[in-house]
């Protein structure tokens, strides 16, 4: 058995080396707020945190993870919906179908605590998640009141 550190517990999985993360959040260990898109790492559906940083995890073999990174996926990102980033969402109703949002979420929380009061061109060069709604400029403008919230 394998073990990852996911949301702040040790979970045990089994998969193949080369599984990318995505599949064994979902299927073994039952997160599925982390969602499938495209499958090589464009749309940023699938963005979770390891150790912080926002990574695309279609893409990351399983087995070059270890077990004391810190994982974290939209469930652990709060656990009652209360992170500024997730606020600020249901505040400006940034969804339209909302598949992408969870990945956007990810990307937007791991951006502000490295920018704290990014600019308009700082979230379009960090943010490259895709929305096939084309939510971008609520989205902009969430992210700027979730840093706003963090600040003051």
């Amino acid at each position: 058995m394998a073990r990852l550190t996911v949301n702040g517990r040790v979970e045990e999985f089994e998969a193949e080396p080369d599984t990318p993360l995505l599949w064994v959040l979902r299927e073994q260990l039952g997160m599925t707020g982390t969602k499938f898109g495209c499958g090589i790492a464009q749309c940023g559906a699938c963005t979770v945190h390891i150790d912080g940083v926002a990574t695309r995890s279609c893409v990351m073999p399983v087995s070059s993870i270890e077990e004391s990174q810190k994982i974290v996926t939209i469930e652990g990102l709060s656990s009652d919906g209360s992170h500024p980033v997730q606020k600020a969402w249901l505040a400006l109703d940034v969804p339209q179908c909302g598949y992408c949002q969870t990945g956007m979420i990810m990307a937007a929380a791991s951006l502000l605590p490295t920018n704290p009061q990014p600019s308009d061109a700082d979230i379009s060069a960090e943010i490259t998640n895709i929305c096939r709604c084309g939510t971008y400029n609520r989205v902009r403008a969430a992210i700027h009141m979730a840093a706003d919230e963090k600040a003051g």
